[in-house]
């Protein structure tokens, strides 16, 4: 945070990206399955309000920067392939306040920018899937 006076809708976005890491976290277990992460990260943003990027979410962690499997920002709950103990997986929503799923992409091809102006925010773990539930990998 930059500032002594921080606005509140600020405040409340990153709140709410928090919560919807926090719900993408939870069902990330075995016998789940990818919706299920998607859907639970995807009902927190959007009874906040916001709008979210539809394709872009998080991905597997391996050899390679941003493998697969895609993992999505919002899904169907049932849907996908099958959570099993051993996966790694980034899970990393962003949401933005103008309530709008709308998105480009800068020249440089990587910022990514909300189509009406409207602030973003964007939160990321990297969770490890075991027979005993989520580990958070990047914990402080």
């Amino acid at each position: 945070m930059v500032g002594d006076d921080p606005d509140p809708a600020d405040l409340d976005l990153i709140a709410t990206t928090e919560r919807a890491l926090a719900a993408g976290i939870a069902a990330a277990v075995p016998g789940l399955r990818l919706g299920d992460l998607g859907a639970a990260i995807g009902a927190v943003a959007r009874a906040g309000g916001y709008g979210m990027l539809a394709d872009h979410g998080g991905h597997g962690i391996g050899r390679a920067m941003h493998e697969a499997p895609h993992v999505p920002n919002e899904g169907r709950a049932g849907r996908g392939m099958k959570l099993r103990a051993g996966l790694v997986l980034a899970i990393e929503p962003m949401l933005h306040a103008g309530g709008r799923d709308d998105y480009r992409h800068d020249a440089d091809g990587w910022t990514l920018r909300t189509a009406d102006g409207s602030r973003a925010a964007h939160v990321e773990h990297t969770v490890a899937i075991t027979d005993d539930g989520p580990r958070v990998l990047t914990l402080a």
